[in-house]
C-alpha cells in the first residue's frame, strides 16, 4: 500500500526526488490541487462552452472566453496565427519569459465541436443546431485551462520551477487537424514534452487509461469516382456496368489490401458511401464512394496511399470503369513515449493512488496529437469520464454523449502533479 508522507518544510516536493520517491511506492504529497471555488467556476466554464459549440477554425467565441479568463489571472495569451486557438506560457514566479534553458512542458487541448445535433436533454444543451461537444472537446478545453489557472498561483508562491505552456488548439476534427497549423505557427517552440488527454465513455470518472507505444489509429479519408459508358440494363455487355463495378470495389479492395499488408499492421479501408444511378434500368455514367482507411501501424500506414491507388485501380480496370481517386492524408498513429506514459502515471498515482490508473487498448480512432510526438516526446491519456455504475457507455461522436463532470478535477490535478514532477533536462527543446 502506497504511504502519503508530508514533505518537511526545507524539502522541494517536486522534481527528481519525488520521481523517484513514486516510483518506490511513496508518494509525495503535492500542492497544485484544485480549489472547490475554482472547481465550480470550471464546471460553469465547461458548461457555457458546451451551449456555445464551434466547428474547426470557426472557434472564436471559445478563443475569446479562454483568452479572458487568462488575463484575468494575470498570464499573456497568444492568439494562434489561424485566428482561433491561442497558446499562454507559466513561467516560475510569473516572468515574462521562458528561461531559455530548461525546456517547456505543454498541456494540449484541443477546442473545436462536431456538426451534429445535441440529443440531450440537460439545461447546457448546444444551443446551436447541428452542433455538439460531442467528442469531449469542452473538457479537455476547462482541464488544460484550469490547470494553467492553478499553475499561475504556483508560480505566484514559488513552488513552480520550470515554465509550462497552455496550447488550446483549433480545428482537430478538420483532416489533417489543426495541430499542423499550430505547429507551424510554433507552438511547439522551447517544448521539450507535450502531454493531453483525451476523454472516454470506458473509463469511470476518476480514473485514467494508459498505454506506452500507439493508442491510438492512423486515419485517412479516401473518395473514389468512377466513369463509364453507362447504357439500358437490357444491354450490359454493351455498357460499363458502374454499379457492378461499384460494388466490386466496395468488398474487393479490401480483401485486397487485407493480402498485401501485414494483418498485424491493422490496415483496415471502410467505405460509409456509395451513390450512383437514378433509374432502375438505367446502367449510370457515374458512381461515387468515399470511406476512411485506418491503420494501427506506422511504417504501414506510409505505404497506405500507394497500395490502396493501385488496388482500386486494378479493381476499376477489370470493370471497364475509369478511376478518380482522391486520397486525403489524415494523421498518423499517437506512439506515446515511454517515459512520458510513466510521468502521466507518476502524476496520477500521486494525486489519486495506484488503482485510479488502468491500462488501455489501441483504439482505431484517430487524434492530430500524433503530429506533436513528430517532433517532440510526449503522451496522451485516457481521462474516464463514465459516471460510476453508469452501465450504458455514451460513445462518442453521439448526440447523447456527456460527461462526468468530476473528471474536470482530475484531469487538472494530473496535469498540475505532471508539470511538478517532470524533470527537464537543457536539450530538449523543440525547434
Amino acid at each position: 500500500m502506497n504511504r502519503v508522507l508530508s514533505p518537511e518544510p526545507e524539502v522541494d516536493p517536486t522534481g527528481e526526488a519525488a520521481v523517484e520517491a513514486a516510483l518506490l511506492g511513496v508518494v509525495p504529497e503535492l500542492p497544485g490541487r484544485l480549489p472547490d471555488a475554482l472547481r465550480e467556476e470550471l464546471v460553469a466554464f465547461r458548461r457555457d462552452l458546451h451551449m456555445h459549440p464551434e466547428l474547426g477554425n470557426q472557434e472564436f467565441r471559445t478563443t475569446a472566453a479562454i483568452k479572458s479568463r487568462l488575463e484575468k489571472a494575470g498570464l499573456q495569451p497568444r492568439i494562434l496565427p489561424m485566428g482561433t486557438g491561442l497558446v499562454c506560457d507559466v513561467h516560475p514566479g510569473l516572468a515574462d519569459r521562458w528561461d531559455g534553458v530548461r525546456p517547456m512542458l505543454a498541456l494540449r487541448a484541443d477546442i473545436d465541436a462536431l456538426p451534429i445535433p445535441d440529443t440531450k436533454t440537460v439545461p447546457y444543451r448546444s444551443t446551436v443546431p447541428d452542433r455538439a461537444h460531442a467528442c469531449g472537446h469542452d473538457v479537455h478545453t476547462t482541464v488544460v485551462l484550469g490547470a494553467g489557472l492553478v499553475l499561475a498561483g504556483l508560480a505566484r508562491d514559488g513552488h513552480l520551477t520550470r515554465s509550462v505552456r497552455l496550447l488550446f488548439q483549433p480545428a482537430e476534427e478538420v483532416l489533417p487537424g489543426g495541430a499542423t497549423d499550430a505547429i507551424d505557427g510554433g507552438a511547439l517552440d522551447g517544448v521539450g514534452r507535450i502531454l493531453a488527454v483525451h476523454c472516454d465513455p470506458r473509463v469511470d470518472a476518476g480514473r485514467i487509461g494508459l498505454r506506452p507505444g500507439p493508442i491510438t489509429s492512423a486515419c485517412d479519408r479516401v473518395e473514389v469516382t468512377l466513369n463509364g459508358s453507362g447504357g439500358h440494363t437490357a444491354r450490359p455487355h454493351l455498357t460499363t456496368d458502374l454499379v457492378t463495378a461499384a460494388a466490386k470495389l466496395v468488398t474487393e479492395v479490401p480483401a485486397l489490401l487485407a493480402r498485401r499488408v501485414d494483418a498485424r499492421a491493422g490496415l483496415a479501408l471502410t467505405w460509409g458511401r456509395i451513390e450512383s444511378g437514378h433509374a432502375c434500368n438505367v446502367i449510370p455514367q457515374r458512381a461515387e464512394l468515399s470511406g476512411t482507411l485506418r491503420c494501427l501501424e506506422l511504417e504501414a500506414w506510409r505505404e497506405a496511399p500507394d497500395l490502396v491507388h493501385a488496388a482500386i485501380d486494378e479493381t476499376a480496370t477489370l470493370h471497364r470503369a475509369k478511376s478518380e481517386i482522391t486520397y486525403v492524408r489524415g494523421v498518423p498513429p499517437v506512439v506515446n513515449e515511454q517515459g512520458s506514459t510513466e510521468l502521466l502515471r507518476t502524476a496520477m498515482t500521486a494525486r489519486c493512488g495506484t488503482p485510479t490508473v488502468e491500462d488501455t487498448e489501441q483504439s482505431l480512432g484517430g487524434e492530430d496529437f500524433s503530429w506533436y510526438l513528430e517532433h517532440v516526446p510526449g503522451a496522451m491519456a485516457r481521462l474516464g469520464v463514465r459516471k460510476p455504475g453508469e452501465r450504458h457507455s455514451r460513445d462518442l461522436h453521439q448526440g447523447d454523449f456527456d460527461a462526468d463532470e468530476g473528471a474536470i478535477k482530475v484531469g487538472v490535478e494530473l496535469f498540475t502533479a505532471a508539470a511538478l514532477l517532470d524533470a527537464p533536462e537543457p536539450h530538449r527543446a523543440g525547434r
